[in-house]
């Protein structure tokens, strides 16, 4: 692996320095400012749920504090013993601040692609009858896991994503199946909040969610991405 240093959003430096495989660890391959994460955009997944295709992305904020790389543990939080889901997801890396951006612009404002599990403590969604709590129950430190690299040049016309959890197979769905595809989300979501360099839009998932046992491993695997794993610590 060779050896960048700089920007890396702007001519990043090769400093001609190759790197052995074992002589680095592989942690988020960006810090975003913020992820934006869809919910309900597979067509699959909205008519099983029997909700409609929506007008406009339907989405919610994970913390950057959220953010971890691949093999890195996922922890849970302190005094909660309930259910937590992962969720694998397709994740839209944005190259430079993007505001107002129309449909046709938005690929210059792409960096790249990476894989992405949403990680949720799902009881803590409903726990106030009076407002589902969104961003508290999928911010948690260390749910909101990233890698294990940005591809720079997905073809995501026939590309699959799958979810296995211990080997086995629980999700895998194809990425042309998003109600919204990738340069669609871009220039919408940048008319309601600036996209900064390095944040990234999880596109939402599709069928096959499922909940997560302590000591257990969560792989995602893109078509021309790589695979993203992640362990669910054990309890302490």
């Amino acid at each position: 692996m060779l050896e960048y240093e700089g920007d890396m959003f702007s001519a990043p430096r090769c400093t001609g320095i190759r790197l052995a495989e074992g002589a680095y660890e592989l942690l988020s391959p960006c810090m975003p400012s913020k992820i934006v994460a869809l919910w309900n955009n597979y067509h699959e997944l909205a008519a099983k749920i029997g909700k409609p295709a929506p007008r406009h992305p339907l989405f919610f904020i994970k913390s950057a504090t959220s953010v971890i790389g691949t093999r890195q543990p996922i922890r849970r939080p302190v005094g909660y013993a309930g259910k937590i889901v992962f969720e694998g997801e397709l994740g839209i890396v944005i190259k430079k601040e993007a505001r107002n951006v129309s449909a046709d612009e938005a690929g210059d404002y792409i960096f790249g692609y990476t894989c992405v599990n949403d990680v949720t403590a799902i009881d803590v969604l409903s726990e106030n009858g009076d407002f589902p709590q969104w961003t508290r129950s999928k911010s948690f430190d260390t749910f909101g896991c990233v890698g294990p690299v940005i591809e720079t040049d997905l073809q995501s016309a026939g590309a699959k994503l799958t979810t296995r959890l211990d080997g086995v197979e629980r999700q895998n769905y194809r990425l042309a199946d998003m109600i919204f595809p990738p340069h669609g989300l871009v220039s919408l979501i940048s008319r309601d909040l600036a996209l900064l360099p390095g944040d990234i839009i999880a596109c939402g998932t599709s069928l096959g969610v499922g909940s997560i046992k302590d000591g257990a491993t969560v792989e995602v695997d893109i078509d021309g991405v790589g695979c993203l794993s992640n362990m669910l610590a054990p309890a302490a």
